[in-house]
């Protein structure tokens, strides 16, 4: 998973240094870092094995993934200027204490 780590590195680091730039036009740049997510097509095992989500499983502290509406309140907080007009170029981690420790 090199190429997803690098890819997610560099969004990162580019979310944290466009910031200070799209703000000046009224843009705040935030990101929000997910662990796995169940959706659509994980439940249809359209995109994940059940082994692999098993082991996904194993490696949160909560021993699951996450459901969509657990994630969403960061994207709502995120979207509205009276919770955080202040919160500029951070990343909002909703992970479950998942560490990919493979």
């Amino acid at each position: 998973m090199m190429d997803y780590a690098a890819s997610k590195a560099a969004a990162l680091a580019f979310t944290k240094s466009i910031a200070p730039h799209l703000v000046k036009e009224g843009i705040r740049a935030n990101v929000v870092a997910l662990a796995p997510t169940w959706s659509a097509p994980n439940l249809a095992g359209l995109r994940f094995t059940d082994d692999y989500l098993t082991d996904l499983h194993a490696q949160t502290a909560l021993g699951r993934v996450a459901q969509p509406e657990e994630v969403a309140p960061a994207y709502v907080y995120l979207a509205g200027d009276a919770d955080s007009s202040y919160t500029i170029g951070e990343t909002i981690a909703a992970t479950g204490g998942y560490t990919d420790s493979r």
